[in-house]
C-alpha cells in the first residue's frame, strides 16, 4: 500500500527528468548545425568538414623529357639552346631538356633515327643523305638562314675572285663539307682534278697559316676568326663568300624522328618555341649567351673572347641583315631547294630529294601560336 501512495511522485520526477534531457539534446543539436564547428556524422559525433578540392592547387605535371643531339662540342654555335635551358624557358614549357654534345665520331642523324636522341642539329646536306638512306627523319626548323662557309686567302696569293683559284691549292675538311666549294668550282668551270689542287684540310688553320695551302675553307664564326686572332689583319685577306656566289647550302637545322614527331607535335612545338626564345636572347645579349657556353666548354679548349666573336658571327647567320625576326626558324623553300639541287648535282644524294617530305614548317607555326 505504501508503494501505491508514492507512484504519482515518481511519475512526476520521471517526466521532469525526460524534459531536461530533451532540452539538453536540443541545445547540442543547435551547436552542430551552426556550420562553423563542423557537421555531425551518423553516430552523432562531430566531424571536420571535407576539404574544398576545387580550390586546392593542382599537382604539377611531370616534365616531358626531350634529348637534343648537337653537331659538335659546346660552343656559341649552339648558344641559344644552352641559354634557353639556363633561363628556364624549357622548364616553362613543361620540358626537361638534356643537351647531348657532339663530336667527330657522333652522327646526329644516326642518334635521332636510333632513338638515342629525339631532336638533332646538323647541316641540311647531311639530313638529305640520311633521308635517302630511309632514316625516318624530317626537318622541323631552320636555324641558320645563311651559309657561314667562306674561302679565305692571303692577298699575296692573288686570289681576288673565284676564277683566280685556277692553279692554286685549295683546302677543305671534306667528309660532306666540300659541296658548296665544288658548286663554286662548277660555276666557274674549274675542274677540281685538273685546274687546281683540291686537298684535304685539317681542323686547325695551321696549313693555311704556314703557307701550305693558298685558300682555306673557313666558317665565318670559327676558323676565319682563328686567322684574325693569329695576327693577320682582315685587310690582308681576300674572302669568297658562298652566299654572294649563289652556291650556299643551308647549315644548322633542327630535325626529329618522324615516328616520334607523329605522337609529339605539341612537345616539339614547345621545344622550338623555347629554343627560338633562347636564340633571340643570345642575339640580344651575347655576354649572357657566352656565360652559358663557358660553363660547358672543355677547360682550356677555347677562350671567352673567341666565343663572344663566334656568337656575334652566328647571330648574323641566324638573323641576317634585313631578315624578319618573326621568321626565325622557318625553312625557306627556295634556299632548301638550292641546297637539295647542289646535293644532287655533286652526288650527296643519288636521286632528287622529296622536298615535300624533307621538311615542314608546321612545328614552327605551332610554336608561334
Amino acid at each position: 500500500m505504501k508503494g501505491n501512495k508514492g507512484t504519482p511522485r515518481a511519475i512526476l520526477l520521471l517526466a521532469a527528468l525526460m524534459l531536461v534531457l530533451s532540452l539538453l539534446a536540443g541545445c547540442g543539436g543547435n551547436n552542430n548545425n551552426g556550420g562553423a564547428a563542423g557537421e555531425s556524422n551518423a553516430s552523432g559525433t562531430e566531424s571536420t568538414a571535407a576539404p574544398d578540392t576545387a580550390a586546392s592547387p593542382e599537382a604539377p605535371e611531370e616534365a616531358v623529357k626531350v634529348r637534343l643531339q648537337l653537331k659538335w662540342v659546346p660552343q656559341a654555335q649552339f648558344a641559344g639552346y644552352f641559354l634557353a635551358k639556363d633561363k628556364g624557358y624549357y622548364a616553362e614549357e613543361g620540358l626537361e631538356v638534356e643537351i647531348l654534345p657532339g663530336g667527330p665520331d657522333i652522327v646526329p642523324e644516326q642518334q635521332v633515327a636510333g632513338g638515342t636522341a629525339d631532336i638533332g642539329v646538323d647541316w641540311v646536306a647531311s639530313l638529305l643523305t640520311s633521308q635517302e638512306q630511309e632514316m625516318p627523319l624530317v626537318q622541323i626548323a631552320q636555324i641558320f638562314q645563311k651559309s657561314g662557309l667562306v674561302l679565305v686567302s692571303k692577298k699575296e696569293a692573288g686570289i681576288n675572285g673565284p676564277a683566280d683559284l685556277k692553279g692554286k691549292k685549295v683546302g677543305n675538311w671534306m667528309g660532306g663539307n666540300e659541296f658548296e666549294v665544288l658548286a663554286l668550282f662548277d660555276k666557274y668551270k674549274l675542274d677540281s682534278n685538273k685546274d687546281l689542287n683540291f686537298t684535304k684540310q685539317g681542323f686547325t688553320m695551321d696549313q693555311f697559316l704556314g703557307g701550305e695551302i693558298d685558300a682555306a675553307s673557313a666558317m665565318t664564326y670559327n676558323e676565319y676568326q682563328v686567322v684574325l686572332e693569329s695576327g693577320i689583319a682582315a685587310g690582308e685577306l681576300n674572302v669568297i663568300d658562298m652566299n654572294d656566289e649563289g652556291v650556299a647550302m643551308l647549315e644548322d637545322n633542327l630535325f626529329a624522328n618522324r615516328d616520334w614527331l607523329e605522337d609529339n607535335k605539341e612537345t616539339a612545338a614547345k621545344f622550338v618555341r623555347a629554343s627560338l626564345k633562347g636564340w633571340k636572347d643570345a642575339i640580344a645579349d651575347p655576354e649572357a649567351a657566352v656565360d652559358s657556353v663557358m660553363k660547358l666548354a672543355e677547360e682550356g679548349s677555347t677562350s671567352r673572347e673567341h666565343q663572344l666573336t663566334m656568337m656575334t658571327e652566328v647571330a648574323k647567320l641566324i638573323q641576317p641583315e634585313g631578315f624578319d625576326p618573326a621568321k626565325l626558324g622557318y625553312t625557306d623553300a627556295a634556299a632548301f631547294q638550292q641546297t637539295a639541287d647542289i646535293a644532287l648535282k655533286f652526288g650527296v644524294i643519288k636521286e632528287a630529294a622529296n622536298i615535300e617530305e624533307a621538311y615542314t614548317n608546321e612545328i614552327v607555326e605551332l610554336a608561334a601560336q
